[in-house]
């Protein structure tokens, strides 16, 4: 697979279904880059795969996956694999990402599991990792995902995603909004662990809503706009990593366009904000 051309950068924005038209009226300059779950996407063709094309000449997309089921227990769907492939040469996606989790089991589940913090598990999630970077011709980007249960954990989560990015040798997509949810749902400090994670391996970031069911339980929806104190989290983020590319989720209630660009206005404002005192720090 040749080189892509194109490359992250600035703040962007997920590619919904019902936003094409908005997408395609609103200024190229905007955002920066877009992300689709490839699935939707691979071969499709007529009037939305006409305006997909119009998107993808305007923009640099990015392709995150909802299917590949890194860590279950049934084979590696290679063909689907092969399919991101070619759809990534089409449209010269500069990555691939999923889900640190799992999604199947003798069959699709419909939702990503949480998979056991265990080095048997490492070595599992690492080979499968390293069968669909063969494919690809580069590092996957795997997610920290998150989670309302676990199973089990010789290692805690930052030690797992750490361990499996060091024997697989893929990236890391850091969403903030995810380390946040599980600092609530399991009962541990956002910053303590995102500087346990290595952070060097960070390709960009997710930023997302989600939702109150409690005060100790946060739903991680996509369906609500950001809340400040995950834009804090950002923050330090930046502080640690500079302003690398960062995108913006919403896939339910979905808001007029005006009102979701404004969040990304709010991610260029951080990333701007942390340029200067980078460098301040090379000078």
């Amino acid at each position: 697979m040749p080189e892509a051309l194109r490359e992250l950068h600035g703040a962007g924005l997920g590619l919904r279904r019902a936003l094409l038209g908005p997408l395609l009226s609103m200024d190229a300059g905007a955002v920066d880059f877009m992300e689709v779950a490839p699935e939707n996407w691979i071969g499709v063709g007529g009037r939305l795969g006409k305006q997909f094309r119009q998107l993808v000449e305007r923009h640099t997309i990015a392709l995150h996956g909802l299917s590949l089921d890194i860590g279950g227990p049934d084979p590696i769907d290679t063909e689907l694999v092969r399919a991101v492939r070619k759809l990534m040469t089409q449209i010269d996606a500069p990555l691939y990402s999923e889900h640190l989790s799992y999604c199947a089991a003798d069959g699709h589940l419909y939702d990503l599991l949480p998979i056991p913090f265990t080095q048997e598990a490492v070595h599992h999630v690492a080979g499968r990792v390293r069968q669909v970077q063969d494919i690809i011709g580069m590092p996957l980007v795997l997610e920290n995902a998150s989670y309302y249960g676990q199973a089990y954990n010789d290692l805690s989560e930052a030690e797992f995603i750490t361990a499996v990015l060091e024997e697989s040798g893929c990236d890391l997509l850091l969403d903030v909004n995810n380390i946040y949810v599980n600092s609530i749902n399991h009962c541990y400090d956002p910053l303590v662990f995102l500087d346990a994670l290595p952070l060097d391996r960070v390709r960009y970031i997710h930023i997302a809503g989600h939702f109150d069911e409690a005060e100790d339980l946060k739903v991680d929806t996509h369906g609500a706009d950001v809340i400040d104190p995950v834009w804090k989290l950002l923050e330090q983020a930046y502080q640690r990593l500079g302003p690398v590319p960062t995108l913006l989720e919403r896939d339910f209630n979905i808001p007029p366009l005006a009102d979701m660009l404004l969040e990304v206005e709010q991610i260029r404002r951080f990333q701007n904000i942390c340029e200067p005192s980078l460098s301040s720090a090379e000078a």
